[in-house]
């Protein structure tokens, strides 16, 4: 896989809260960063009220899921569970040779703080399934507040990174970085299961103890 030094990113689903989230912080770090959606309209509202957080012109563009795919080098898949795999077999052409970081989290509601993976093992696994040996895909970010991700102060909380090949991780761990959050190679795709099904567990600690950001730390390591 060819080495992008600074890749223009697609955040697919990027209206939402966690896809908001992730492209502020890559804005500030300079990215070129495309906001996917169903809707052009919404992606271009989205645009407009990320620039408007934003202290200097950045280099955002809202437009349609399948387009975003195609103009990105990165893809970053943000969107409901339930939208899943309609989104990843709408974009599949365009993901081709292409890294794709998954940060969906199989979560069925009403049971949200439940593990409750899907028959692939988790949904990082599902998208490979789905995507095939020509794209690279990583499942990261899922254990990050959209809160923390917007707000300028320091996060304490680590990003675990697994992914179908180590150059694949390498580049994602670029990315967390660049987000200004710590990144740890959690190993091969198969390891999706563990990180995703953190989130839920979050959820119930978040709803337990009254907080909305409930995180990871890796400790013992330097």
């Amino acid at each position: 896989m060819e080495h992008i030094a600074s890749p223009t990113i697609a955040i697919l689903g990027g209206t939402g809260k966690e896809g908001k989230g992730l492209a502020y912080r890559w804005s500030k770090a300079g990215y070129t960063v495309l906001i996917g959606s169903r809707t052009l309209q919404k992606a271009q509202e989205t645009v407009a009220e990320l620039k408007g957080l934003l202290d200097r012109q950045a280099s955002l563009m809202g437009m349609e899921n399948v387009e975003a795919a195609k103009q990105a080098q990165v893809v970053v898949l943000t969107v409901p569970y339930t939208a899943h795999a309609s989104t990843l077999e709408a974009v599949k052409e365009a993901l081709s040779g292409k890294i794709l970081i998954d940060v969906t989290v199989p979560l069925v509601p009403p049971k949200v703080a439940t593990v409750q993976m899907p028959p692939a093992g988790s949904a990082a696994q599902e998208a490979k399934q789905i995507l095939g040996e020509d794209a690279q895909v990583c499942a990261a970010f899922q254990n990050i507040s959209h809160e923390l991700l917007l707000a300028d102060d320091e996060i304490e909380c680590d990003v675990l990174v697994t992914g179908s090949s180590k150059e694949a991780r390498a580049k994602t761990l670029e990315l967390v970085q660049a987000a200004g959050l710590k990144g740890w190679d959690a190993g091969p795709l198969e390891n999706s299961v563990v990180v995703e099904g953190l989130t839920s567990v979050l959820i119930g600690i978040n709803k337990k103890y009254g907080s909305t950001h409930a995180g990871i730390k890796i400790t013992g390591v330097k």
